[in-house]
């Protein structure tokens, strides 16, 4: 194949992966292979419309129409405290929406779940017609596409037949697809697992919610051949509506806001100022030495084109810095002197003799990752609803979080479609654990036994098989943490939006990874619970009229603190208070802060698996 759609249901969640898969393919492989643009769209009457993307317009039309009927929907927090609000029909397309986006589109007539198709099938034949004919007037004859499917059930036939008179009435074109909803026939097991949690049946009492057949599964073009050899003109037109698609991702039209420089100023000149009035704060004298780092940081920021980001980042921070809220850079960023001196990172990067390059290099011309710790709780959240306050009212957004199936959750959730006991499925979850990556058949089948399931348990084999197919696909959707990406124009002409499960947020469709890989820049505000007790620990002071103070008036080598450290005394304590940290502090016994950052440093899995902990140990000791 050189051509594969792939249409999510109500979004565009796996197109990004999609796109990188296709590209490897053709930069490594040598393959022609295009990742097709789409989705399946809910109308209110629950029925499902397939769109193909042909241009960038029709990109941006099928980004703001789900974003226009995901927004419509109600958050999660909200149903969940009022059970009778039914989220789902709230977030649905309407028709007349359809028509009002359709441009740039290829619309497809679907399967059993269409509107067209279940019209048909309940004999309206009316109806089907006018719904076609619609689309046909609106987006033109060639780009509705009636499609007509195989899966070897009872009464396609009489389906197919209609529909094609339909086409021929209407003068559209018509193609051979398969529905697809599994990669290999065996996938039919995992789809209907999935098909009874979605409704929430067990597989016994699934009835008419399975596949009636294994047939929807990614047929070779060899088998579609021989499934179409009667009409070989219908797989000759998918591919010609596949050669018509314009589109790619990397068409995707984002764009990093730009800072509103003042008035005889760029971003470079203006970053330029703000660092050299930062510097002059933090340094007196401004050294050569001091001048000739900025310098250099600044040349490269300016050459990358990067300027705006840091002006940006900076903002965001005297916002909270002026609303008496905590925030401090972290990370690599604290290798840059002018993030030091435009007050992000709290660093001396010139004292301690730090690589700008481990930052932000030329050869490496992705985008700086600056990520801000702030005081979890309010604080932060009023830092988040500044940002989308400033790019209102769609120009900022949360990255998402895809939670994939672990070990405890896939047993959990297989075992429910399969009516294994829950006192079975718990002792499994409490002696196997969720991190585990050893999940060859005979050690589930031991952990499994070991849990009180008979080893000649008629689902034995069947759970294992399901167990080991979920086992790292996609389970839910969330939020990022903390990860905030920002247009100089609404989101919803690059991705959709949807409300996330807090009130007053909103989370692309793509998570930070598919963010960077298709450009889209993210800010990390990150929530320290740790920070909040030093803000809350400065408040009382204040109230308590004691002397004002601010997180460079600690003193960073506090005899009584370290008495604690090296006591191992740390739960609760940001970076030391991991089990392997306390093991370590009272051998390493650390005095000064320097101590410090050597001993959070080497216990991390590159220091651990190369040997190097207990000789830095003994040789320190």
């Amino acid at each position: 194949m050189n051509a594969l759609a792939l249409t999510d249901r109500d979004g565009v969640y796996g197109s990004a992966r999609a796109h990188a898969a296709a590209k490897e393919l053709r930069e490594e492989r040598g393959r022609d292979f295009r990742a097709l643009v789409g989705a399946e769209i809910t109308l209110e009457n629950e029925s499902a419309l397939p769109i193909l993307v042909r241009t960038r317009t029709g990109y941006q039309n099928l980004c703001r129409l789900l974003t226009r009927a995901k927004l419509r929907g109600l958050p999660a927090a909200t149903v969940q405290e009022n059970p009778h609000l039914n989220a789902r029909k709230e977030g649905r397309v309407r028709f007349n929406e359809l028509v009002e986006f359709a441009d740039g589109w290829i619309v497809l007539t679907g399967d059993e779940e269409s509107p067209i198709r279940r019209a048909l099938a309940r004999g309206d034949r009316k109806m089907a017609g006018a719904m076609t004919a619609t689309l046909a007037d609106v987006l033109g004859r060639e780009n509705v596409v009636v499609e007509v499917q195989r899966h070897r059930i009872r009464g396609e036939t009489g389906t197919n037949r209609e529909l094609i008179d339909l086409a021929d009435a209407l003068g559209l074109p018509r193609i051979a697809t398969n529905s697809v909803n599994a990669a290999t026939r065996h996938g039919r097991f995992v789809a209907d697992a999935f098909a009874c949690l979605r409704h929430h049946v067990t597989l016994d009492t699934a009835g008419r919610h399975l596949a009636r057949n294994a047939e929807r599964y990614l047929k070779s073009p060899a088998e579609m051949a021989a499934l179409f050899a009667d009409q070989p003109e219908l797989l000759r037109n998918t591919l010609r509506v596949a050669d018509r698609v314009e589109f790619a991702l990397e068409n995707l039209g984002y764009e990093f806001p730009r800072f509103p420089a003042p008035d005889g100023h760029n971003e470079s000149s203006y970053l330029r100022e703000a660092a050299y009035r930062g510097a002059r704060e933090r340094y007196s004298p401004l050294t050569r030495e001091v001048r000739r780092q900025l310098d250099h940081e600044l040349a490269l920021i300016d050459k990358l084109g990067f300027s705006g980001y840091f002006l940006i980042v900076q903002d965001i921070v005297n916002f909270a810095r002026s609303h008496d809220i905590l925030v401090q850079g972290r990370g690599s960023a604290a290798n840059s002197a002018v993030c030091y001196c435009l007050g992000i990172t709290a660093v001396d990067t010139i004292q301690y003799r730090l690589l700008f390059e481990r930052f932000l290099s030329e050869r490496r011309r992705t985008w700086p990752d600056i990520d801000l710790d702030l005081p979890s709780g309010d604080r932060r959240e009023a830092v988040i609803q500044h940002v989308f306050e400033k790019y209102a009212p769609l120009g900022a957004a949360m990255t998402a979080n895809v939670i994939t199936y672990r070990g405890r959750s896939a047993m959990r959730e297989m075992g429910k479609v399969l009516s294994i006991p829950d006192s079975i499925l718990s002792r499994f979850s409490t002696s196997w654990g969720s991190g585990r990556t050893d999940d060859d058949p005979e050690s589930l089948r031991e952990h499994l036994m070991e849990s009180g399931m008979s080893e000649q348990h008629t689902w034995m084999d069947p759970l294992v098989h399901l167990y080991q197919a979920v086992h790292g696909l996609p389970r839910h959707f969330g939020q990022h943490s903390g990860g905030m990406i920002i247009s100089d124009r609404s989101l919803d002409s690059a991705v959709p939006l949807e409300n996330a499960s807090m009130e007053n947020r909103r989370v692309v469709q793509w998570d930070k990874d598919d963010c960077e890989d298709l450009g889209i820049i993210k800010v990390d505000l990150l929530g320290l619970g740790m920070l909040a007790a030093i803000q809350d620990t400065f408040t009382l002071c204040r109230e308590r009229n004691r002397p004002p103070f601010e997180m460079k008036d600690i003193p960073p080598e506090d005899p009584a603190t370290f008495d604690m450290l090296c006591r191992a005394d740390t739960i609760g304590v940001f970076q030391v208070e991991s089990r392997a940290q306390m093991t370590t502090l009272p051998r390493m016994l650390p005095r000064i802060l320097s101590d410090l950052v050597v001993e959070v440093a080497i216990i991390r899995p590159g220091p651990n698996e190369g040997g190097m902990v207990h000789p830095y140990l003994n040789r320190r000791n």
